[in-house]
C-alpha cells in the first residue's frame, strides 16, 4: 500500500527525460558555435549576453544525467515548483463541459476578447479583490504569469532601468537582459551593471533596505518571495509604494504565490492606499489552483498608472495585449471561473491547505536538523542556509546521497549562493519519504 502511494511522486529515475536534443547548451562545438552553413542574420547582442541556461531547464538535464547514471534510483522531486494534487472536480468538470459544448453549434465560441471573459474578469475582481476598488476592466487575463512578465517588458521599453529583489525568481533578469535594459555582466560579483539588485537576507528581515536602494524606473517585487518564501508585511510593502512615488517609478508586484499567505501579510499590493498610482500586479492560477499545465493568469493594469506626460499605462497595455494576444484558451477561462465559485474557492483553498502543511513538515524536520531554514509559512518554499558552501554543491550532494531534487539558491541571484529551496509541491507520502532521507543524511 505504502509503494503504491509513494509511487505517485516518486518515480524510477529512468523514465525522467527532459528531451536532451533540445539543450542546445550540451551539444556545443567551436565555443558554443556549431559547424555548418550560416545565415546573414546576426545573433542579438542581448541574447549573448544571457550569462547560462535559464534555470530550470538546467535542472531538469542535471536530473537527467542522475537518472542516466543511477537507473534504479526512485527520484523525489522538491525541485522546480510544480504542482502535484489533482485540481477539484468541480473545476475539472467546467472546462469538460465548456469543451463538449464547443462540439455543438450552440456551444461553439471561436475567438474571445484579447483581455478575456468578463465573466471572468468581474470574479477575478470581486473575489480576489474585494473592496480594493479594482475594476473588471482593469484586469486583463492571460495565459500565464510568466508570459505577462514579458509582455510588460515590451511594454515599458529597453531604456528604462531595472531593479529586482535578490534572490528573485529568474525570469525578471533574464527577460530584462532580452530586452537590453541589463547592461554588461560582470563576473566577479555575478551582477548586470545597470540593474539594481535590493539584497534581501536574514538579516534585513528579507526586505530590501529602501533608504540605499539606487533609484529605478522599474521594480520588480514579488511577494510571498520566490525563492524564500518571505511575505512583506503590510507596512513594508507601504514603504514600497512610498519608495515608489517619490522616484517616480513603476512597480510590477508578483503576487502569485499570495494564495499562501497564514498572516495578515497583504495578499495585493492594492491593499496599500495610493498603490494604484505606482503598481501593476500580475498573479496566476498556477499554484492557486494548480493550473501549471493549463495555463490561465491575470494581470491588473490600474486607470491611475500614468506614464510622465500624463497617458494612461493601460491603453498601451490594452494595444500590447490586442497586437501580441489572442487571448487565454476559453477551456481554461472555464476552469477559472468554477475556480472562483464558492465552492470552487474552498476547493482549491483545500489543496493549498494541503500544501501548506507539506512545507510545516519540510521545515520544521530541517529545523530540527539544527540548520538555518527560513519561509514555508506563507509560501510553499524552504529556503534552507549552508553558510560557506555553493548551492550547486549541495544541490548535487542531496542529489546524489539521497536521489531528492531541489533547487540551487545562486539560480536566483547572487544573494542565494549558499542557500538551496525545497518545494513543498508532492504528495503527503512523497514528503515524508523525503524528509526521512534527509534526516538520514543530516544527522
Amino acid at each position: 500500500m505504502l509503494y503504491s502511494q509513494l509511487s505517485l511522486c516518486i518515480f524510477r529515475a529512468s523514465v525522467v527525460s527532459p528531451q536532451p536534443n533540445t539543450n542546445w547548451s550540451r551539444s556545443k562545438s567551436n565555443n558554443g558555435r556549431r559547424v555548418g552553413h550560416c545565415t546573414k542574420v546576426s545573433r542579438s547582442v542581448n541574447m549573448e549576453n544571457l550569462q547560462s541556461e535559464y534555470l530550470f531547464p538546467e535542472i531538469f538535464m542535471r536530473e537527467y544525467e542522475h537518472s542516466q547514471k543511477n537507473p534504479h534510483a526512485n527520484l523525489i522531486r522538491l525541485g522546480v515548483g510544480d504542482t502535484t494534487q489533482p485540481i477539484p472536480d468541480i473545476v475539472t468538470k467546467a472546462m469538460a463541459q465548456h469543451a463538449q459544448n464547443l462540439s455543438t453549434v450552440e456551444g461553439y465560441k471561436g475567438y474571445g476578447a484579447e483581455q478575456g471573459n468578463t465573466e471572468l474578469r468581474m470574479a477575478i475582481a470581486e473575489t480576489l479583490y474585494g473592496n480594493m476598488d479594482v475594476k473588471s476592466h482593469e484586469i486583463f487575463v492571460s495565459d500565464g504569469a510568466q508570459c505577462d512578465i514579458s509582455r510588460l517588458q515590451m511594454l515599458l521599453g529597453s531604456n528604462m532601468t531595472v531593479a529586482v529583489q535578490d534572490p528573485s525568481f529568474p525570469a525578471f533578469i533574464d527577460s530584462s537582459v532580452i530586452l537590453g535594459r541589463a547592461g554588461k555582466f560582470h563576473e566577479e560579483t555575478g551582477k548586470y551593471g545597470n540593474i539594481v539588485y535590493m539584497n534581501c537576507n536574514p538579516e534585513n528581515d528579507f526586505f530590501p533596505d529602501l533608504q540605499t536602494t539606487s533609484r529605478a524606473d522599474i521594480i520588480f517585487f514579488c511577494s510571498p518571495n520566490n525563492p524564500t518564501g518571505y511575505a512583506a508585511s503590510w507596512h513594508q510593502v507601504k514603504q514600497l509604494v512610498e519608495f515608489a512615488k517619490s522616484n517616480g517609478s513603476i512597480i510590477i508586484y508578483d503576487s502569485s504565490y499570495s494564495a499562501y499567505i497564514s498572516d495578515y501579510s497583504p495578499r495585493s499590493i492594492y491593499e496599500i492606499p495610493g498603490a494604484k498610482e505606482v503598481a501593476i500586479e500580475i498573479s496566476s492560477f498556477s499554484k492557486f489552483a494548480g493550473f501549471t499545465g493549463v495555463r490561465l493568469g491575470w494581470t491588473v493594469l490600474p486607470e491611475e498608472l500614468l506614464y510622465s506626460n500624463g497617458f494612461p499605462v493601460i491603453k498601451d497595455y490594452n494595444r500590447i495585449v490586442c497586437t501580441c494576444f489572442n487571448g487565454a484558451s476559453n477551456i481554461a477561462q472555464a476552469g477559472g471561473l468554477a475556480c472562483l465559485s464558492s465552492q470552487g474557492y474552498q476547493a482549491i483553498t483545500n489543496v493549498v491547505d494541503y500544501y501548506k502543511e507539506n512545507a510545516k513538515i519540510i521545515y520544521e524536520t530541517l529545523g530540527s536538523l539544527g540548520l538555518k531554514v527560513y519561509g514555508g509559512k506563507n509560501a510553499p518554499y524552504i529556503w534552507v542556509h549552508f553558510p560557506g558552501r555553493s548551492s550547486w554543491d549541495v544541490f548535487n550532494e542531496i542529489l546524489e546521497r539521497t536521489h531528492v531534487v531541489t533547487i540551487p539558491g545562486s539560480g536566483f541571484g547572487p544573494v542565494g549562493e549558499g542557500y538551496i529551496r525545497v518545494s513543498a509541491f508532492g504528495s503527503r507520502e512523497c514528503i515524508l519519504e523525503a524528509t526521512r532521507r534527509l534526516k538520514t543524511m543530516f544527522s
